[in-house]
């Protein structure tokens, strides 16, 4: 076999003609000091505001503060690995993290990163952890429910899909148990959760994603975890991180709900890394733009236009108060952002009416708009029924003689007390709260034992649902109380009571 010299030649030029070389430029600083979960970097002349930077051990920041000579880096990760000297380069992206089907069932951290065990998330999209909230034009009026299963929240302060409603209230008094059982409650809707854990302990997140897995609500929700044991900066993208996965669904047109706990842990998280980058402390040593630091996460939530798909975002952000302190600074910023809130009183708790909800303080801006008819007609007089007998129960443990009006008001009071107790991961249907609080409006309570209400409860809805099934249909096929199905109920509980009665005689 010969070569020919002039073939080989030919090649040898073509190759070199067709020749592009690919220069790749990327601008390198150096860490000048470190420490605390931040890091000066000098050299990063070009550096934007939210820009990705990488150390070594593949270790990523974010460039916090622009000064004149330096660079105020947060590190996301292990900032241990990192030592004075080492070479930090800029990436020209902003942070981002994964987003789609995939992360559905995944305990994450906030860089999406799994943390259960189960091998890697499979999926090519991504979102910024930042992004601009849609403007005023972009969003519609929220008007469908977003039912929470519990009776006290759906009759008194109702959510709606694209709402913001705070829960706030001490530690321990059940406002992570409320998130959870209205992420429970999304089952079978279509509504995609995503359960942002920020600054908690470990042990209680494990807990709630036993309770969702246990409830088959993990397969439609994200858990976003940052635990306390976490470094300062991963407790403060948690929360942007969560939303981002979030919004993945809602441009899809679909709905979903997210959960912030709790954001008083977040502005800590803020402050810390602040105070550390020197920037001036205000209020409470937390810096001036805390308000923008909550404000720009919780308007991302949003109910779209039909013009942009009209998926949305509810958002039920957590704040812990200390001793009831509602009008402390953080509290009072994030009640000044959302459209209502709903505040868990300590002592309602201890009392046993669970969940603690305060109906005097607690509010939802949205109103009436986010129930169904059927709610709305029957629980339009019940937060002033509840308010008139908080009124008379102070009156009457004056100890004074009491009309036979005034204390027939008291006990059905007392009685629609225990109807709005509820347990723990047990959110209960639409039509089975509307029958429960029709029954107790309407005096079918009334000769029932305080103790026995609760079990009679439990009692009437499984007789709903097994003699009486077609009324049931026929209230959540219509969502309303016309003449026709109000009929069909009251029969129903007649029904019941004339059982009720029997059973008490013999």
């Amino acid at each position: 076999m010969k070569f020919k010299a002039d073939e080989i030649a030919s090649v040898i030029q073509k190759e070199i003609e067709d020749f592009r070389g690919q220069m790749q430029t990327a601008e390198v600083g150096r860490v000048i000091e470190v420490g605390d979960g931040i890091a000066r970097c000098t050299g990063l002349s070009t550096a934007m505001a939210g820009e990705m930077v990488e150390f070594p051990n593949g270790i990523r920041g974010l460039a916090f503060n622009l000064e004149e000579n330096s660079v105020g880096v947060v590190i996301l990760g292990d900032y241990l690995k990192i030592t004075e000297g080492d070479e930090v380069k800029a990436t020209g992206t902003l942070l981002s993290v994964p987003v789609g089907d995939a992360m559905l069932g995944r305990v994450v951290d906030p860089l999406g990163n799994p943390m259960d065990g189960k091998g890697p998330i499979m999926t090519s999209d991504s979102r910024p952890v930042e992004h601009e909230a849609v403007g005023v034009a972009g969003r519609q009026p929220v008007k469908v429910p977003l039912q929470t299963g519990i009776k006290a929240v759906d009759s008194m302060t109702p959510i709606g899909r694209g709402q913001r409603e705070l829960i706030i209230g001490d530690r321990k008094t059940g406002k992570t148990a409320v998130a959870i059982d209205t992420i429970l409650n999304q089952k079978g809707t279509g509504v995609k959760c995503v359960y942002v854990a920020c600054g908690q302990r470990a042990a209680s997140i494990a807990g709630v994603v036993e309770v969702l897995r246990e409830n088959g609500a993990l397969d439609y929700t994200i858990v976003v975890a940052s635990s306390s044991a976490d470094p300062a900066p991963m407790q403060y993208i948690a929360p942007y991180a969560g939303a981002a996965m979030a919004e993945h669904f809602m441009y899809n047109g679909e709905d979903t709900l997210v959960v912030y706990d709790d954001l008083s842990k977040q502005a800590i998280a803020y402050r810390q890394l602040s105070l550390l980058m020197r920037r001036p402390p205000g209020r409470e040593a937390f810096p001036g733009d805390v308000f923008y630091c909550h404000s720009r996460l919780l308007e991302r939530a949003v109910k779209l236009s039909d013009e942009l798909g009209g998926g949305s975002m509810t958002a039920l952000p957590i704040i812990e108060t200390l001793e009831g302190e509602v009008s402390a600074y953080i509290p009072t910023n994030v009640i000044s952002i959302t459209d209502g809130q709903i505040y868990l009183e300590p002592d309602l708790f201890w009392k046993g009416i669970r969940p603690a909800i305060n109906v005097g303080i607690s509010v939802s801006r949205v109103g009436g708009n986010a129930q169904t008819k059927a709610m709305k007609k029957i629980a339009g007089s019940l937060r002033l029924d509840l308010a008139a007998f908080r009124e008379l129960e102070a009156f009457a443990q004056l100890g004074t003689e009491l009309d036979a009006a005034t204390q027939q008001q008291l006990d059905r009071g007392y009685r629609m007390v225990e109807l709005l107790k509820q347990p723990q991961y047990a959110p209960l249907h639409v039509a089975d709260q509307v029958i429960v609080i029709y029954a107790g409006a309407k005096g079918y309570f009334d000769k029932v034992p305080i103790p026995e209400v609760q079990q009679t409860e439990k009692d009437m809805l499984e007789f709903m649902v097994t003699e009486h099934a077609d009324m049931r249909d026929k209230l959540i096929e219509e969502a309303a109380l016309t003449e026709e199905v109000e009929g069909m109920l009251k029969s129903a509980l007649d029904a019941f009571k004339a059982r009720l009665a029997s059973a008490t005689a013999a």
